[in-house]
């Protein structure tokens, strides 16, 4: 089983971190396995802490105003998430659903907030977090003049890499939803891409030739 040290010193979330800092967010975590289809946490409850995805699946969840749930987000392995209710507010404002077993690392918010009191701690934290906020700026703004089409193929990449041969582990109407799209408009544009040629989706499998990566 790998040391919980070596999982955050590795994480892209922690990147820039010293080596005592991460020594000492490894001190306070747990792990913790879910279940398939099990919540993690819940959308409006308490915000008790923050967690990094050390394998398998996780999508947050919000429920609109009319009742409706939309994938907000696909955890994936190596990312920390939940970090809102460190510094934002005190609940979660998602829900975390297991789309299958699942590990984590669980930071307790109490300990997380106890090492910020820490001037040496919380140095080197808020400036790890401020290179972030700033490349996440650019990153919105970069996807937000995308298309829909530019955006599922970043969804691709950014999930599975460009390879040949694809199993996503979501269905349709769910990654329609991470990537802004009605699943109506997510059915034409699969067409659209078959249609072009390189690409085809049979099944639950997605095939791509290395042509179709290259025009984006």
């Amino acid at each position: 089983m790998t040391d919980p040290y070596k999982l955050i010193r590795n994480a892209k979330f922690f990147s820039g971190l010293s080596e005592a800092t991460c020594k000492r967010l490894a001190e306070l975590s747990r792990r913790r396995t879910v279940a398939k289809r099990d919540l993690l946490f819940m959308e409006g409850s308490e915000g008790k802490a923050v967690y990094l995805l050390t394998s398998g699946s996780i999508q947050l969840v919000k429920t609109n105003a009319d009742g409706r749930e939309t994938v907000i987000k696909t955890v994936k392995e190596g990312e920390l998430f939940a970090e809102v209710i460190l510094f934002e507010q005190s609940k979660y404002p998602v829900t975390a659903a297991a789309c299958t077993e699942a590990e984590v690392i669980e930071l307790p918010r109490a300990g997380f907030l106890k090492l910020l009191n820490e001037e040496e701690f919380r140095n080197d934290f808020m400036a790890m977090l401020m290179r972030k906020q700033r490349y996440l700026a650019e990153r919105i703004q970069q996807i937000a003049s995308m298309d829909v089409e530019a955006r599922f193929v970043e969804f691709l990449r950014e999930h599975y890499g460009e390879k040949q041969e694809i199993t996503p582990d979501l269905p349709k109407k769910d990654i329609a939803s991470a990537i802004g799209a009605t699943p109506e408009t997510f059915s034409r544009l699969i067409q659209k891409l078959e249609k072009r040629g390189g690409f085809t989706w049979k099944g639950k499998t997605i095939t791509v030739k290395p042509c179709f990566w290259e025009q984006f």
